[in-house]
């Protein structure tokens, strides 16, 4: 009897080891694929009238910001489907070029005079085209100081609007998003900054839209404002 458990208790051993040895041997899993940055929180603008207000149409005004502005129309390309496509499609649409992208480089587009914001630009139809400008926070505009106060990019572009700074569009869903598309000729209010300070910088790309884009009407594309709005 002794001898009958003795031989269980060896097997039991021996299957307990080939477990685990087993187990052991095995690979470990695979990492799960690493999933795309959370876009930025979108900041929402003081509802407030503003304190100081930069005029960016104007070459006094954009200069203030040591900035000038420039303008590209955006071409649409085809492009190879998302890879969880389904099989009927075999093509998709992509925009070129990508200018609210950081680190895209502009250098090779024409600059515009601050005025000519105003300016029609297009053929009409499904048309877009960007704007691209470089602003520093100065010290002073005029005899305004600029340290600690909230600075808002306003703008409203016949007929839609989508806003890019430094290279990111702040945007959550199901929540307010100032930088995205906010209706037919509605304003875009996008904070640069809650607490700017000298020296600051901002890239900002702004796409402007012909709309309604499934009318694709005969309009141009043009600013109808653009400042820079300070709050203390």
């Amino acid at each position: 009897m002794r001898t009958r458990t003795l031989g269980l208790l060896v097997g039991c051993a021996a299957i307990a080891a080939v477990s685990v040895t087993g187990s052991m041997a095995q690979p470990a899993p695979a990492p799960a694929p690493a999933s795309n940055p959370a876009p930025i929180m979108p900041l929402m603008p003081p509802s407030l009238p503003a304190t100081f207000v930069v005029n960016l149409m104007t070459q006094d005004g954009i200069g203030a910001f040591n900035a000038q502005w420039k303008n590209m129309d955006v071409k649409i390309v085809d492009a190879p489907p998302m890879a969880n496509a389904g099989p009927q499609w075999k093509s998709s649409y992509d925009i070129q070029p990508h200018g609210g992208e950081a680190g895209y480089d502009d250098s090779a587009w024409p600059v515009i005079e601050a005025k000519s914001l105003a300016d029609r630009r297009g053929g009409g139809r499904l048309f877009m085209t960007w704007y691209r400008t470089n602003l520093t926070i100065p010290e002073k505009i005029g005899d305004f100081v600029t340290t600690g106060a909230t600075a808002v990019i306003t703008f409203t572009i016949d007929d839609y609007a989508e806003a890019w700074v430094n290279g990111a569009m702040p945007r959550r869903a199901g929540r307010p998003s100032p930088a995205t598309i906010q209706g037919f000729n509605m304003p875009n209010r996008v904070v640069l900054s809650e607490s700017v300070k000298p020296g600051d910088k901002f890239q900002v790309a702004i796409l402007g839209i012909n709309g309604p884009i499934s009318l694709a009407p005969q309009n141009p594309v043009f600013f109808r404002e653009a400042h820079i709005d300070f709050y203390k």
